[in-house]
Protein backbone atom coordinates (compact mmCIF):
# COMPACT_ATOMS: atom_id res chain seq x y z
CA UNK A 1 0.00 0.00 0.00
CA UNK A 2 1.21 3.44 -0.84
CA UNK A 3 0.95 5.94 1.89
CA UNK A 4 -1.88 8.43 1.72
CA UNK A 5 -1.99 12.09 2.72
CA UNK A 6 -5.73 12.19 3.05
CA UNK A 7 -8.56 12.76 0.66
CA UNK A 8 -7.64 9.44 -0.93
CA UNK A 9 -4.57 10.84 -2.65
CA UNK A 10 -1.37 8.91 -2.46
CA UNK A 11 1.55 10.56 -0.78
CA UNK A 12 4.39 11.79 -3.14
CA UNK A 13 7.54 9.87 -2.61
CA UNK A 14 10.81 11.61 -3.73
CA UNK A 15 13.08 9.04 -5.21
CA UNK A 16 16.58 10.35 -6.08
CA UNK A 17 17.36 10.20 -9.81
CA UNK A 18 20.91 9.03 -9.54
CA UNK A 19 21.23 8.02 -13.20
CA UNK A 20 20.45 11.49 -14.50
CA UNK A 21 22.87 13.11 -12.08
CA UNK A 22 25.59 10.71 -13.12
CA UNK A 23 24.93 11.62 -16.76
CA UNK A 24 25.10 15.36 -16.06
CA UNK A 25 28.36 14.96 -14.12
CA UNK A 26 29.87 13.01 -17.03
CA UNK A 27 28.87 15.66 -19.51
CA UNK A 28 30.26 18.40 -17.35
CA UNK A 29 33.57 16.60 -16.94
CA UNK A 30 33.77 16.05 -20.71
CA UNK A 31 33.11 19.73 -21.31
CA UNK A 32 35.80 20.72 -18.80
CA UNK A 33 38.31 18.47 -20.51
CA UNK A 34 37.38 19.86 -23.94
CA UNK A 35 37.51 23.42 -22.62
CA UNK A 36 40.87 22.78 -21.06
CA UNK A 37 42.13 21.53 -24.43
CA UNK A 38 40.85 24.69 -26.11
CA UNK A 39 38.16 22.94 -28.13
CA UNK A 40 35.21 24.74 -26.49
CA UNK A 41 35.56 28.40 -25.46
CA UNK A 42 34.12 29.78 -22.23
CA UNK A 43 31.00 31.89 -22.52
CA UNK A 44 31.67 35.61 -22.75
CA UNK A 45 31.64 37.19 -19.31
CA UNK A 46 31.47 33.83 -17.48
CA UNK A 47 33.90 31.51 -15.88
CA UNK A 48 34.24 27.78 -16.33
CA UNK A 49 31.06 27.06 -14.32
CA UNK A 50 28.82 29.45 -16.24
CA UNK A 51 28.05 26.92 -18.90
CA UNK A 52 27.20 24.05 -16.50
CA UNK A 53 23.50 24.75 -16.61
CA UNK A 54 23.39 24.35 -20.38
CA UNK A 55 25.61 21.32 -20.54
CA UNK A 56 22.91 18.96 -21.68
CA UNK A 57 21.65 21.40 -24.27
CA UNK A 58 25.13 21.82 -25.64
CA UNK A 59 25.61 18.09 -25.89
CA UNK A 60 22.18 17.23 -27.17
CA UNK A 61 22.31 19.61 -30.23
CA UNK A 62 25.37 20.31 -32.31
CA UNK A 63 26.67 23.85 -32.10
CA UNK A 64 28.54 25.95 -34.67
CA UNK A 65 32.22 25.23 -34.89
CA UNK A 66 34.41 27.86 -33.35
CA UNK A 67 36.02 30.20 -35.88
CA UNK A 68 39.77 29.83 -35.93
CA UNK A 69 41.91 32.53 -37.54
CA UNK A 70 44.25 31.08 -40.19
CA UNK A 71 47.91 31.40 -39.44
CA UNK A 72 49.47 34.35 -41.22
CA UNK A 73 52.67 36.30 -41.43
CA UNK A 74 52.52 39.44 -39.34
CA UNK A 75 53.14 42.65 -41.33
CA UNK A 76 56.20 44.79 -40.88
CA UNK A 77 55.30 47.17 -38.13
CA UNK A 78 56.82 50.53 -37.44
CA UNK A 79 59.00 49.05 -34.73
CA UNK A 80 60.49 46.47 -37.04
CA UNK A 81 60.96 49.11 -39.77
CA UNK A 82 62.81 51.31 -37.32
CA UNK A 83 65.03 48.40 -36.34
CA UNK A 84 65.83 47.72 -40.02
CA UNK A 85 67.11 51.27 -40.64
CA UNK A 86 70.76 52.07 -39.93
CA UNK A 87 71.45 53.81 -36.72
CA UNK A 88 72.47 57.42 -36.48
CA UNK A 89 76.05 56.41 -35.69
CA UNK A 90 76.29 54.32 -38.87
CA UNK A 91 74.86 57.16 -40.99
CA UNK A 92 77.28 59.63 -39.50
CA UNK A 93 80.20 57.30 -40.25
CA UNK A 94 79.05 56.78 -43.86
CA UNK A 95 78.68 60.51 -44.51
CA UNK A 96 82.05 61.11 -42.91
CA UNK A 97 83.74 58.62 -45.23
CA UNK A 98 82.00 60.16 -48.25
CA UNK A 99 83.13 63.63 -47.28
CA UNK A 100 86.68 62.38 -46.74
CA UNK A 101 86.69 60.79 -50.20
CA UNK A 102 85.47 64.00 -51.85
CA UNK A 103 88.09 66.04 -50.05
CA UNK A 104 90.82 63.60 -51.10
CA UNK A 105 89.67 63.79 -54.75
CA UNK A 106 89.59 67.58 -54.72
CA UNK A 107 93.01 67.65 -53.10
CA UNK A 108 94.47 65.34 -55.74
CA UNK A 109 92.80 67.31 -58.53
CA UNK A 110 93.66 70.83 -57.46
CA UNK A 111 97.07 70.38 -55.84
CA UNK A 112 100.46 69.27 -57.15
CA UNK A 113 100.16 65.83 -55.58
CA UNK A 114 99.77 64.23 -59.04
CA UNK A 115 101.06 67.07 -61.20
CA UNK A 116 102.47 66.33 -64.68
CA UNK A 117 106.26 66.44 -64.48
CA UNK A 118 107.23 64.14 -67.35
CA UNK A 119 105.82 63.46 -70.84
CA UNK A 120 106.91 60.25 -72.58
CA UNK A 121 106.25 60.13 -76.36
CA UNK A 122 106.50 56.92 -78.37
CA UNK A 123 105.92 55.95 -81.99
CA UNK A 124 106.86 59.29 -83.57
CA UNK A 125 110.03 60.46 -85.31
CA UNK A 126 111.96 63.30 -83.70
CA UNK A 127 110.40 66.17 -85.64
CA UNK A 128 106.86 64.86 -85.00
CA UNK A 129 107.65 64.25 -81.32
CA UNK A 130 108.81 67.87 -81.00
CA UNK A 131 105.47 69.08 -82.40
CA UNK A 132 103.60 66.82 -79.97
CA UNK A 133 105.64 68.03 -77.01
CA UNK A 134 105.01 71.65 -77.95
CA UNK A 135 101.26 70.98 -78.13
CA UNK A 136 101.33 69.40 -74.66
CA UNK A 137 103.37 72.17 -73.03
CA UNK A 138 100.28 73.79 -71.38
CA UNK A 139 99.73 70.56 -69.42
CA UNK A 140 103.00 70.89 -67.51
CA UNK A 141 102.15 71.10 -63.80
CA UNK A 142 98.49 70.17 -64.34
CA UNK A 143 97.04 67.37 -62.23
CA UNK A 144 96.73 63.95 -63.85
CA UNK A 145 93.50 63.35 -61.91
CA UNK A 146 91.54 66.08 -63.68
CA UNK A 147 93.12 65.46 -67.09
CA UNK A 148 90.62 65.10 -69.94
CA UNK A 149 92.29 62.44 -72.07
CA UNK A 150 89.78 62.72 -74.93
CA UNK A 151 90.41 66.46 -75.25
CA UNK A 152 94.17 65.92 -75.29
CA UNK A 153 93.90 63.21 -77.95
CA UNK A 154 91.72 65.45 -80.12
CA UNK A 155 94.26 68.26 -79.79
CA UNK A 156 97.12 65.99 -80.88
CA UNK A 157 95.15 64.47 -83.77
CA UNK A 158 94.60 67.96 -85.15
CA UNK A 159 98.35 68.35 -85.68
CA UNK A 160 99.14 68.07 -89.39
CA UNK A 161 101.84 65.44 -88.93
CA UNK A 162 99.88 63.27 -86.46
CA UNK A 163 97.33 60.77 -87.75
CA UNK A 164 96.22 59.62 -84.28
CA UNK A 165 97.38 59.67 -80.67
CA UNK A 166 96.58 57.80 -77.45
CA UNK A 167 97.13 59.36 -74.02
CA UNK A 168 97.59 57.40 -70.78
CA UNK A 169 98.19 58.58 -67.20
CA UNK A 170 101.09 56.95 -65.40
CA UNK A 171 100.74 58.05 -61.78
CA UNK A 172 102.10 59.87 -59.95
CA UNK A 173 103.69 62.35 -62.40
CA UNK A 174 104.03 60.91 -65.94
CA UNK A 175 101.89 61.37 -69.05
CA UNK A 176 102.48 58.74 -71.74
CA UNK A 177 101.59 59.49 -75.37
CA UNK A 178 101.56 56.93 -78.21
CA UNK A 179 101.61 58.64 -81.60
CA UNK A 180 100.77 57.37 -85.08
CA UNK A 181 102.44 59.89 -87.41
CA UNK A 182 100.78 61.07 -90.58
CA UNK A 183 102.75 59.76 -93.54
CA UNK A 184 103.92 62.25 -96.13
CA UNK A 185 102.50 61.23 -99.49
CA UNK A 186 103.13 64.14 -101.88
CA UNK A 187 104.46 67.66 -102.33
CA UNK A 188 101.78 70.19 -103.18
CA UNK A 189 103.01 72.89 -105.58
CA UNK A 190 101.49 76.28 -106.20
CA UNK A 191 103.79 78.45 -108.26
CA UNK A 192 107.10 78.77 -106.37
CA UNK A 193 105.60 77.54 -103.07
CA UNK A 194 105.51 73.97 -101.83
CA UNK A 195 103.97 72.04 -98.94
CA UNK A 196 104.24 68.49 -97.67
CA UNK A 197 100.88 66.70 -97.77
CA UNK A 198 99.87 63.74 -95.58
CA UNK A 199 98.02 60.64 -96.71
CA UNK A 200 94.79 61.94 -95.18
CA UNK A 201 94.99 65.12 -97.29
CA UNK A 202 96.18 67.58 -94.64
CA UNK A 203 98.95 70.09 -95.18
CA UNK A 204 101.76 69.06 -92.85
CA UNK A 205 104.18 71.94 -93.31
CA UNK A 206 105.67 74.31 -95.82
CA UNK A 207 108.71 73.05 -97.73
CA UNK A 208 111.21 74.11 -100.32
CA UNK A 209 110.63 73.38 -103.98
CA UNK A 210 113.26 70.68 -103.97
CA UNK A 211 112.22 69.12 -100.65
CA UNK A 212 111.47 65.36 -100.53
CA UNK A 213 112.48 64.67 -104.14
CA UNK A 214 111.12 61.12 -104.04
CA UNK A 215 107.57 62.27 -103.30
CA UNK A 216 105.16 62.89 -106.21
CA UNK A 217 104.27 66.47 -107.13
CA UNK A 218 100.69 67.68 -107.32
CA UNK A 219 100.10 71.10 -108.87
CA UNK A 220 97.23 73.41 -107.94
CA UNK A 221 96.02 76.68 -109.40
CA UNK A 222 97.56 79.90 -108.12
CA UNK A 223 94.17 80.94 -106.74
CA UNK A 224 93.90 77.80 -104.58
CA UNK A 225 93.98 78.37 -100.83
CA UNK A 226 96.52 76.34 -98.86
CA UNK A 227 96.66 76.45 -95.05
CA UNK A 228 98.95 74.42 -92.84
CA UNK A 229 97.15 71.85 -90.68
CA UNK A 230 94.03 71.99 -92.86
CA UNK A 231 92.86 69.53 -95.50
CA UNK A 232 93.61 70.45 -99.08
CA UNK A 233 90.70 72.50 -100.42
CA UNK A 234 91.37 72.02 -104.13
CA UNK A 235 89.08 69.22 -105.40
CA UNK A 236 91.41 67.94 -108.11
CA UNK A 237 94.36 67.88 -105.71
CA UNK A 238 92.25 65.97 -103.19
CA UNK A 239 91.45 63.38 -105.92
CA UNK A 240 95.16 63.02 -106.70
CA UNK A 241 96.03 62.51 -103.02
CA UNK A 242 93.29 59.87 -102.65
CA UNK A 243 94.63 58.02 -105.71
CA UNK A 244 98.17 58.05 -104.29
CA UNK A 245 96.86 56.67 -100.99
CA UNK A 246 95.13 53.84 -102.89
CA UNK A 247 98.37 53.07 -104.75
CA UNK A 248 100.33 52.99 -101.48
CA UNK A 249 97.83 50.60 -99.87
CA UNK A 250 98.09 48.38 -102.96
CA UNK A 251 101.91 48.33 -102.64
CA UNK A 252 102.47 50.01 -105.97
CA UNK A 253 106.24 50.50 -105.87
CA UNK A 254 107.01 52.27 -109.16
CA UNK A 255 108.27 55.76 -108.47
CA UNK A 256 105.64 58.38 -109.33
CA UNK A 257 106.89 61.84 -110.28
CA UNK A 258 103.63 63.72 -110.93
CA UNK A 259 99.88 63.14 -110.53
CA UNK A 260 97.18 64.85 -112.58
CA UNK A 261 93.54 64.38 -111.65
CA UNK A 262 90.11 65.66 -112.65
CA UNK A 263 86.65 64.18 -112.23
CA UNK A 264 87.09 62.08 -115.41
CA UNK A 265 90.88 61.77 -115.81
CA UNK A 266 93.61 60.38 -113.59
CA UNK A 267 97.23 60.10 -114.75
CA UNK A 268 100.40 59.00 -112.99
CA UNK A 269 103.63 60.16 -114.63
CA UNK A 270 106.45 57.87 -113.57
CA UNK A 271 110.00 59.05 -112.99
CA UNK A 272 110.95 57.26 -116.22
CA UNK A 273 108.53 59.47 -118.17
CA UNK A 274 105.95 56.73 -118.77
CA UNK A 275 102.37 57.90 -118.38
CA UNK A 276 99.80 55.62 -116.74
CA UNK A 277 96.33 56.67 -117.86
CA UNK A 278 93.51 55.30 -115.69
CA UNK A 279 90.52 57.20 -117.06
CA UNK A 280 88.59 57.95 -113.87
CA UNK A 281 89.33 56.48 -110.43
CA UNK A 282 86.64 53.79 -110.69
CA UNK A 283 88.13 50.30 -110.10
CA UNK A 284 91.51 51.88 -109.43
CA UNK A 285 92.89 48.87 -107.45
CA UNK A 286 92.13 46.59 -110.44
CA UNK A 287 93.71 49.03 -112.89
CA UNK A 288 96.84 49.29 -110.75
CA UNK A 289 97.10 45.49 -110.68
CA UNK A 290 96.99 45.42 -114.51
CA UNK A 291 99.65 48.14 -114.71
CA UNK A 292 101.96 46.22 -112.37
CA UNK A 293 101.78 43.26 -114.71
CA UNK A 294 102.38 45.35 -117.84
CA UNK A 295 105.27 47.50 -116.65
CA UNK A 296 108.02 44.91 -117.27
CA UNK A 297 106.72 44.56 -120.86
CA UNK A 298 106.37 48.22 -121.83
CA UNK A 299 109.04 49.99 -119.77
CA UNK A 300 111.28 51.86 -122.22
CA UNK A 301 109.21 50.79 -125.22
CA UNK A 302 106.13 52.96 -124.77
CA UNK A 303 105.34 56.50 -123.75
CA UNK A 304 102.02 55.65 -122.14
CA UNK A 305 99.81 52.78 -121.03
CA UNK A 306 96.05 53.27 -120.98
CA UNK A 307 94.05 51.04 -118.63
CA UNK A 308 90.79 52.96 -118.79
CA UNK A 309 89.26 49.60 -119.70
CA UNK A 310 91.38 47.23 -117.61
CA UNK A 311 90.31 44.19 -119.68
CA UNK A 312 91.78 45.85 -122.83
CA UNK A 313 94.92 47.84 -121.89
CA UNK A 314 96.48 49.95 -124.63
CA UNK A 315 100.10 51.12 -125.15
CA UNK A 316 101.07 53.71 -127.74
CA UNK A 317 103.48 51.57 -129.74
CA UNK A 318 101.61 48.24 -129.42
CA UNK A 319 97.88 49.08 -129.39
CA UNK A 320 96.69 45.78 -127.92
CA UNK A 321 99.28 44.79 -125.38
CA UNK A 322 98.76 41.17 -124.43
CA UNK A 323 98.40 40.46 -120.71
CA UNK A 324 99.36 36.79 -121.06
CA UNK A 325 102.70 35.69 -119.79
Amino acid sequence: MSPSLGWGLPARVCVPDTGRRRTERGVQSERKRARGAGLIPFAVGAGPDAANGSAMASVSRPGRPAAVAPPGTPGLGLGKLANALPSGRVLALAFGLLAAGLLAYLGARETSLFAVQSIRISGAPAHVASHVRAALAPLDGRSLVGLDRNAVERRLSSLPDVAAATVDRDFPHTLRVAVIPAHSIAVLRRGPSAWIVSSDGRIIRAAGRLASPKLPRIWVRRAATVDQGVAVGDTDAARAIAALATARRGRFTARIATVRATDHELTFVLASGLELRFGDAVDLPLKLAVVRRLLPLVQGASSYVDVTVPERPVADENPQVSTSG
